[in-house]
């Protein structure tokens, strides 16, 4: 079961999720609230697995309830919520400990997918935006992570930033002079490793991090 608090300002957008996550057997909601000071406190009470955070909020918003939630309670996973694809907030809202984000509207499939990969630890980033992520991230200082280019061979660091950079498993077998079956399996190797599930959680981390030009 999955324990899902959602924060938002605007009571038909909780009322809203609250009715799509009561159909799911999975999830369920453990409260809502109505802005950032109150959602730090019920995560207290209610100790979700999941918080489902608004942004732009009166009073303590969205990034500030979600450091303190990151800081006082890092088992705690907060997925934010955005309006606007190219919403800056979500970038501050990744720094402050969100797991990642998710567009308002998003259908009930997509939303449950989301609830469920950023419950189990995943790094959740609306596909339609991940590339406006891509450009700001490498657009901005990184903290180079000595740790995590440690952890990976020279030919996984090759194969990390030519994912990164967009290419397929099929480009990068013919750049490289390997077979595709080969690429694959440095490329699950990669996942494991970095503790992710797909390439776009995989270059994410890869651009934060500075493991690529």
């Amino acid at each position: 079961m999955i324990r899902v608090l959602i924060c938002d300002d605007q009571d038909i957008v909780r009322e809203g999720m609250r009715a799509i996550l009561s159909t799911v057997p999975e999830i369920e909601v453990t409260g809502v609230a109505s802005d950032g000071a109150e959602a730090v406190e019920m995560v207290e009470k209610r100790q979700p697995d999941v918080v489902l955070m608004d942004l732009n909020m009166p009073g303590v918003n969205g990034i500030q309830a979600t450091r303190k939630i990151h800081e006082k309670y890092p088992n705690v996973h907060v997925l934010a919520l955005t309006t606007y694809d190219a919403d800056e907030w979500v970038f501050d809202a990744i720094r402050a400990g969100a797991s990642g984000y998710l567009l308002k509207g998003t259908p009930r499939a997509g939303l449950i997918k989301a609830i469920e990969g950023t419950a189990a630890g995943q790094t959740y980033i609306d596909p339609s935006v991940a590339g406006k992520l891509f450009t700001h991230v490498a657009g901005t200082t990184v903290v180079h992570d000595t740790t995590v280019a440690q952890s990976l061979s020279p030919r996984e660091h090759e194969i990390l930033r030519l994912l990164a950079n967009g290419q397929s498993n099929t480009d990068i077998a013919a750049q490289l002079f390997l077979s595709e079956g080969t690429v694959r399996n440095y490329v699950s190797a990669i996942f494991s490793k970095l503790g992710v599930t797909d390439r776009t959680q995989a270059a994410v981390i890869a651009l934060r991090h500075g493991l690529v030009d």
